[in-house]
């Protein structure tokens, strides 16, 4: 008979990165999945966890959220927000910049149970303050700065981010996006660029990204979207799909309407990563939290196991850690979400004030990080 410190009983187990999606057992030792089964083991854990009428996935990937409190006007706390929501690894989307950057890993990174990775924003200041745009003087986008910050945290940095938009770059949109990706080149990592009310064209920016960058945004109802004025998806857009360029969610506070996304997944142009960008301004709503923002893709007919894939597997892979976390595999870390897909009506709304009534909704119920239970199901 095996032991193990927790045995998670009777749950759907569901892993896009293996086609798992059955009815079975997990059992962990230490911070790794050590055992995974249909059920039909005689097994023991120190610790049982009943996942009955329960989804049991890896621990979500939130690829967009703000989580530097105290300097960003942006920043929340990544554990009741991120972790208890389900969310065991979230990327901090550009809230620090090279002069920042050591305080956000120090106090932040450093100190909080969730998995925190970050982009590093182009501007040094980073997302302190509202009143001023981080690239209206771009002075701030330093460069080589920005080299030297990636590389002395090549283990949690990511990618660059840039902000597009008037109120963030002013006229500065081309000048801030080569700079971004001059950095980007020479460290050989993504940029994730922030589009919409720009005073340059999408089409404009996308010539200049390039394989593996991050259109984040993709859905929101602002000038410089990525459908046309008769609603059809640009062919810049499409384009760029083809030639790799990944498309995130990023709901926000302001950046995704049911409208646009519906009529963008109509015409078969899906995100690449589901992520929140949950924030300060959003956790009352519209955003609430990932399974939330998931739940609405769920609405708009992505299956389940598609939505997962998009904010669990995909993730996992840009974070280069497919085996590490993102898996239910033997030996994996034991970073693990278990949820309820609940039946009813429930309401869900956009950026707009759009409201729509779903059948389902996606409620994080449980979940253990490193091998630790921070929450169980009620």
């Amino acid at each position: 008979m095996n032991h193990y410190d927790v045995l998670i009983k009777n749950g759907t187990l569901i892993d896009p990165s293996i086609g798992l999606n059955q009815k079975g057992q997990i059992g962990i030792k230490g911070d790794r999945i050590a055992y995974i089964n249909r059920g039909d083991d005689n097994v023991i854990g120190a610790r049982i966890i009943d996942a009955t009428n329960k989804i049991v996935t890896p621990g979500l990937i939130d690829m967009h959220v703000h989580i530097f409190q105290g300097v960003s006007h942006y920043g929340i706390d990544p554990d009741p927000y991120c972790l208890h929501k389900g969310v065991t690894t979230a990327v901090d989307a550009g809230s620090a910049g090279a002069w920042t950057f050591h305080g956000l890993r120090r106090y932040i990174i450093s100190k909080s149970s969730t998995q925190l990775m970050a982009f590093l924003n182009i501007s040094s200041s980073g997302m302190v303050a509202p009143e001023v745009g981080e690239l209206e003087d771009i002075r701030y986008a330093n460069v080589q700065k920005a080299i030297e910050v990636c590389q002395e945290n090549r283990d949690i940095i990511i990618g660059i981010k840039v902000r597009l938009s008037k109120s963030y770059a002013a006229n500065n949109v081309i000048e801030s996006l080569k700079r971004a990706m001059e950095a980007a080149d020479a460290l050989g990592l993504p940029v994730m660029v922030h589009p919409g009310n720009t005073l340059t064209s999408l089409d404009d920016i996308l010539s200049i990204m390039r394989q593996g960058d991050i259109l984040t945004h993709c859905y929101h109802g602002h000038p410089e979207g990525i459908l046309d004025e008769k609603g059809n998806v640009k062919k810049s857009v499409l384009k760029a799909i083809e030639r790799g360029i990944l498309l995130d969610v990023g709901h926000g506070q302001g950046s995704f309407t049911f409208e646009v996304g519906s009529k963008a997944i109509a015409q078969g142009v899906l995100p690449y990563f589901i992520s929140s960008d949950i924030h300060y301004y959003n956790t009352e709503g519209p955003v609430y939290d990932l399974a939330t923002t998931i739940s609405k893709f769920l609405y708009l007919g992505i299956p389940l196991e598609k939505a997962l894939e998009m904010c669990i597997t995909r993730p996992a892979k840009l974070l280069k850690k497919p085996n590490e976390i993102g898996t239910l595999k033997v030996g994996g870390k034991a970073d693990i979400a278990i949820m309820e897909l609940a039946e009813g009506k429930f309401e869900l709304i956009d950026c707009n004030g759009i409201k729509k009534v779903s059948d389902f909704s996606l409620i994080p119920k449980g979940v253990i990080r490193d091998g630790n239970i921070i929450k169980t199901p009620s």
